[in-house]
């Protein structure tokens, strides 16, 4: 049986978010912060404080990748860090106000990504892809950071997750 060279469905939808997420890190990048930095302070703000090990399970990544991007937003001012109370061994992380008004402009930038999809596609298309790709990652197995937490599935949660 010969290999499939072309059409799979994976290699559009990869390349898209890649292009998407470039245009993303330039658009934060005044603001000097990260694509996935800026879904941290998101998720914070959602969830109020998390640890450290709650976040990377949240987003999938490892506690180590979990532990250099907090500080980094530590030193950035944005969040804060402090023991734990029930468990030494783990930090709490809570948004500062430096970091909710990083928000504002978070959420500019993520409008204007919203903007470039519309303006790309259309406003139905748009619309319909995004409710194709919230399936898509429900079905996976994925929810937006904190969902969970607060007992939704963020099914409806569309500008946040």
């Amino acid at each position: 049986m010969a290999a499939k060279t072309q059409g799979f469905l994976l290699h559009p939808l990869l390349h898209s978010c890649n292009l998407l997420e470039e245009r993303l890190r330039i658009r934060l990048a005044p603001h000097g912060i990260q694509p996935r930095q800026a879904r941290i302070l998101a998720a914070l703000n959602r969830m109020g404080s998390a640890s450290q090990v709650e976040l990377a399970r949240e987003f999938h990544i490892s506690p180590a990748s979990m532990s250099t991007m907090s500080s980094r937003l530590i030193s950035a001012g944005l969040i804060s860090r402090r023991p734990n109370q029930q468990t030494a061994r783990c930090n709490i992380l809570t948004l500062t106000g430096k970091g909710r008004e990083m928000l504002l402009a978070i959420h500019e930038a993520w409008h204007d990504m919203d903007r470039l999809i519309e303006d790309s596609l259309g406003v139905e298309k748009a619309r319909m892809l995004a409710e194709a790709a919230r399936e898509l990652r429900n079905a996976l197995g994925g929810h937006p950071p904190g969902a969970k937490r607060k007992g939704g599935d963020g099914a409806k949660d569309i500008k946040s997750d």
